[in-house]
């Protein structure tokens, strides 16, 4: 029987074989070892199947180690954030108890700046502090919920302080506008003496011997004795004025003006800025006066008013 010469070929293939010869490094003879190339292909074959095996369960090995340490560290790193959270939830709350404090402290302030108080539902615009955390949820969706919670919170705190500053800043104002007005205002009498004639609005004249409407107080002193400003303001006049004799006249702001007549001596100009309780004047007896004494008036608006309804207690002119 004649093979074709495909067959030919597998045949002689199956048919081939390969010497293998050991030599020992001892005295020991050598060994011939002979493999046919079918042997050889199973061997290669099964080799190959071994090495892909064990390099596929070397893979799994490696990526199961990697995601192990991957969801440790990622466990570690919640446990962090979660901690932190926690911190900053405690002091998110004792920030939430300031504020309340601060709240107290600024309704007392518009009190004392003569402010109307802040609606509730402006001063407490976002409260409600820092939400609890007592459902139990997965860990992950639990931090970004904590999370989310806090930037709410954050968010509305940020909107209370906001109130707060504007109201403080308002008040601020308003006291700053108040102890200038105060300032303003001639609280005290301007000389030590004795007040011998009040302010009316029709008074025997003792020089000119006629009724006429007496526009202030006079406080009799002797001569010399220093006259003060009772009262910051700028001296507007300061010179001879007939009737009066020698006249300061300061503008106080707000409309207030004050004179003080018949003295003896100026001690200010025109143009002068001066403090509350500065001498500006001595006592004298200058122009229409019987005897040394100070003519005092308070004008608001261009319109003479009562002194003494400027003038108060000793006790708390200061």
């Amino acid at each position: 029987m004649r093979l074709s010469p495909q067959r030919s070929e597998w045949w002689m293939a199956r048919k081939r074989r390969w010497t293998v010869v050991l030599v020992p490094h001892d005295s020991e003879p050598s060994r011939i070892v002979e493999v046919s190339y079918s042997l050889l292909k199973i061997a290669a074959s099964v080799a190959t199947v071994l090495v892909g095996t064990a390099l596929l369960f070397g893979y799994a090995s490696l990526s199961q180690s990697i995601d192990l340490s991957r969801t440790e560290r990622l466990a570690a790193e919640n446990e962090r954030l979660a901690s932190q959270l926690g911190e900053l939830h405690g002091r998110l709350h004792h920030l939430s108890d300031t504020l309340g404090a601060l709240a107290t402290r600024d309704e007392q302030i518009r009190l004392l700046a003569n402010l109307e108080p802040i609606p509730d539902e402006v001063r407490e615009a976002g409260i409600g502090g820092p939400a609890g955390t007592t459902r139990q949820a997965p860990i992950g969706s639990e931090l970004s919920r904590r999370a989310d919670e806090i930037r709410v919170d954050i968010s509305a705190m940020m909107r209370r302080a906001n109130v707060l500053a504007a109201s403080f800043t308002e008040a601020a104002d308003s006291l700053e506008n108040h102890r200038e007005r105060l300032a303003a205002m001639p609280s005290f009498m301007p000389t030590q003496g004795w007040l011998t004639s009040n302010f009316s609005r029709a008074r025997y004249h003792p020089v000119l011997g006629v009724a006429r409407p007496h526009e202030g107080i006079d406080v009799t002193a002797p001569v010399g004795t220093p006259i003060e400003a009772p009262a910051a303001g700028k001296v507007v006049g300061s010179g001879w004025e007939a009737g009066y004799g020698n006249v300061v006249t300061i503008d106080h702001g707000y409309g207030i003006e004050t004179k003080f007549a018949h003295a003896s001596k100026l001690l200010v100009r025109r143009g002068e800025k001066v403090e509350r309780g500065e001498q500006i004047a001595l006592v004298g007896s200058t122009g229409l006066a019987t005897g040394p004494h100070l003519h005092y008036e308070v004008h608001v608006n261009g319109r003479p008013v009562d002194p003494l309804r400027y003038v108060l207690p000793e006790v708390v002119t200061d």
